[in-house]
Formats: structure tokens, C-alpha cells, sequence
């Protein structure tokens, strides 16, 4: 048996669920949709989510369909935050609207368009906030933009996601080989 599917998920106050070909989570944040495969069902009882599987054929879809259902719960109740660092000398970040723009050593600045339901508050111009209530697209976006500049494992600059750890590797030394 799922020991992560059979928890069940707990309605915080002001959190609707509508179970249908998908559940529909409502909150004070927005709504999200999780797919129920075929095989998996929903049940709400007394302000909680339990899923169900029919056999064990499912096994593996009744630990995920939790785990989606619980991430637009906490989504829709509380939201998810990702925080990122830039490190290096002159890289920095500025936000107008959903429009981010980044000087991360290019040639150009790069601008990043942000999806519906993800914000980005940027801090001292080198620390960024993430914030949304899908949590899958909201790591996405925090991909993407540590993608831009991928942290140097020589000079510990670039995109780096908030107390990552990063192992420096030691450059070239002076004598060449002859």
C-alpha cells in the first residue's frame, strides 16, 4: 500500500474541493485542477481529501494523485515561494510588470516574460522571489531563469538557487607541462 497515498489531504478553512472527471481545488489564492487517472478516486469526508485506488495495478498513480491534490491544497491556501541569488560582479535583476530584465554578463540584457500566476519581487537587485500557487510551474520559471546563467563551479558566479550549496573547483595552476 501507498504509505504517501493513503494520508489524507486536510481542507484548510475557505479551501473548496469539486470532484468531477478532475478535481477542482478553489481557495483564497485561485483555483487549480488536478487530472484523476482512470483506477484512482476522490472522496471528501468531514473537511478532508482521501484517495483511493482500485488495485494495486495503480499503486504508482495513487501516491502521485495525492501528492498533486496535496500541492494545489497548500497552492491555493498558501502559495509556494522559490528564492534565487545572483552572484557576480555587475549581474543584477529588475522587474517591471510580468516582464523581468537580467545584465548577467551578455552582451544584452535578457528579458524573461512571467506567466500568469507566478511574481517576482526582487530584493537589493540581487535576490529574487518566486511566488505563485502552482507549484510545478512556479519551479519551471525558477529553472528557466537560473538556466540564463548557470552557477561556475571556477569562480562561483552566476544563478544560484537560495542556500544551494556549490562545490569550487580549483583552476589551472601556473606551470604548464612541458
Amino acid at each position: 500500500m501507498s504509505r504517501i497515498g493513503k494520508k489524507p489531504i486536510p481542507l484548510p478553512s475557505g479551501v473548496k474541493a469539486q470532484i468531477g472527471a478532475e478535481l477542482e481545488v478553489t481557495g483564497p489564492k485561485g483555483t487549480l485542477t488536478v487530472p484523476i487517472p482512470e483506477g484512482i478516486r476522490v472522496e471528501q469526508n468531514d473537511g478532508r481529501l482521501e484517495v483511493k485506488r482500485a488495485s494495486d495495478e495503480q499503486a504508482a498513480l495513487h501516491g502521485l494523485t495525492r501528492a498533486l491534490a496535496a500541492n494545489a491544497v497548500q497552492g491555493v491556501s498558501a502559495g509556494f515561494t522559490r528564492e534565487l541569488d545572483i552572484v557576480g560582479i555587475g549581474y543584477r535583476a529588475d522587474v517591471k510588470g510580468k516582464v523581468a530584465t537580467f545584465t548577467l554578463g551578455y552582451s544584452h540584457p535578457i528579458e524573461v516574460l512571467l506567466p500568469d500566476g507566478v511574481d517576482l519581487k526582487i530584493e537589493k537587485q540581487t535576490h529574487l522571489v518566486l511566488s505563485g500557487s502552482d507549484r510545478q510551474m512556479l519551479g519551471q520559471v525558477a529553472a528557466n531563469i537560473r538556466a540564463l546563467r548557470k552557477p561556475d563551479p571556477y569562480k562561483n558566479k552566476g544563478i544560484r538557487y537560495t542556500g544551494e550549496a556549490l562545490r569550487k573547483k580549483v583552476g589551472k595552476t601556473g606551470a604548464g607541462a612541458k
